[in-house]
């Protein structure tokens, strides 16, 4: 099976990562366009900047452990590239409402949907649905309808879809490869799943492919009765056996599924190698995303080791939820919704009658300006730890790309906020 539609051109690789066939974005010589300047203050730079990865890569992965704001960094990532001039789709597994509501949109499918916006590009946003993508699938291998059917609406095929081990990390892959082909995009932004196993995302393919090739699968999958009576004596006592402990009808659907199965095999297998190959490709690169959190440091170091093990180096690193700096005006910087928030109905006091007056004492006001020195210090020890506590990931990743994203005003639930988050990822704009 091919890698890639006949129709479309492979990507040019680590010079630019867009298909020769599209308009290179505005300021991808460079990654930063002519009427935006270069991004300083929370952004460090490595051998590609976040910016750069953005306009020149297909594919973005997103990964880390749970709890540490990948869904909104890849929604992020995503409406930047579409303010870079770039069709971008960013995939997400969450199941959260508030993920929609930040696109300004009722609700997040398994196919993508365009996000209206006041940008050069476009923006898509899907939400992945595993059991669907998986019958997506099945319907596309069958030979006809009729075989779909028979294994779509067998039991056994419906707790594998939707409880087998890998299944949703392997359906991000597959759902990743379909978009990577889809002419309407030029960008994926994928979220992955959250997993305590590093490589589940990265292994399911292989998982996938050592299933199908499993010796009882095989035998399973031999259609005639004739066969079946010629299976060896010990096969056969090991389906009595299981017969035993899970019932007759329980064997009888496995063996009517991986018979209906038949003859799909080498589509899956052969999908299976392809998306292998396309997350080591050049024009794929590698976000890890962590907070400060010891737990999570650690976890993303792991990760990161994993991912070298596997040859796939991480490009950019994304610390999220940090304390600002109570010296550092960049770290420090508040969102203008939250600034220009007008105060209440009834709050504001009369012009009228005396002014009760605010001056303080001598007294008063070196016991204030004591307070706030402390606070100063305290918030500054809080830095200074957390500054600390990932200096070791640093160290281990390397010339990487990092951004460093603050503890904001309130909770991400629009596209101004994700702008916000976009602002930090890539520098100000």
């Amino acid at each position: 099976m091919s890698e890639a539609p006949a129709d479309r051109p492979e990507p040019s690789g680590a010079a630019s990562g867009v298909p020769a066939d599209r308009p290179e974005p505005s300021g991808a010589a460079s990654g930063v366009p002519a009427d935006r300047p270069e991004p300083s203050g929370m952004v460090s730079k490595g051998s590609d900047s976040i910016l750069e990865l953005l306009t020149k890569r297909d594919i973005l992965v997103c990964c880390g452990t749970g709890g540490v704001g990948k869904t909104t960094t890849a929604a992020a990532l995503a409406l930047e590239g579409a303010r870079q001039g770039r069709s971008s789709c960013v995939v997400t597994i969450d199941p959260a409402r508030r993920l929609a509501d930040s696109l300004g949109v009722a609700q997040l499918s398994n196919s993508p949907h365009e996000i209206q916006g006041d940008w050069p590009g476009k923006l898509w946003a899907m939400m992945l649905d595993p059991k669907r993508t998986f019958d997506e699938l099945v319907a596309q291998y069958a030979s006809d309808a009729e075989q779909a059917e028979r294994i779509l609406s067998n039991r056994i095929y419906r707790s594998l879809s939707e409880a087998l081990s890998g299944t949703h990390e392997y359906m991000a892959m597959e759902k990743l490869f379909e978009l990577h082909n889809d002419r309407r995009f030029d960008l994926v932004v994928v979220d992955t799943p959250p997993t305590r196993n590093a490589l589940d995302f990265l292994d399911a393919p292989g998982r996938l492919v050592r299933f199908l090739e499993n010796r009882l699968f095989r035998l399973l999958l031999m259609p005639t009765r004739a066969y079946l009576r010629a299976v060896s004596i010990a096969t056969r006592a090991f389906l009595r056996t299981v017969s035993k402990v899970v019932g007759v009808e329980m064997v009888q659907d496995a063996v009517a599924f991986f018979q209906a199965f038949e003859g799909m095999e080498e589509g899956f297998r052969a999908r299976a190698e392809s998306v292998s190959k396309l997350l080591v490709e050049s024009g794929t690169a590698f976000v890890l995303v962590a907070s400060p959190r010891r737990d999570s440091v650690e976890e993303a170091e792991y990760f990161a080791g994993k991912l070298k093990d596997a040859n796939i180096e991480v490009e950019a690193l994304v610390m999220n939820r940090l304390h600002p700096s109570f010296d550092d005006h960049e770290a420090t910087k508040v969102d203008s919704k939250s600034a220009a928030r007008p105060e209440k109905r009834g709050a504001r006091r009369s012009s009228s009658g005396p002014k009760p007056s605010n001056r303080l004492s001598p007294e008063q006001a070196r016991e204030a300006l004591a307070v706030l020195r402390q606070n100063r210090d305290e918030l500054n020890a809080v830095v200074e730890r957390e500054s600390n506590s990932y200096e070791g990931l640093l160290d281990f990743l390397g010339d990487v790309a990092v951004a460093r994203v603050p503890f904001l005003a309130g909770d991400v639930h629009d596209l101004e906020g994700l702008e916000v988050v976009a602002s930090y990822l890539v520098g100000p704009g």
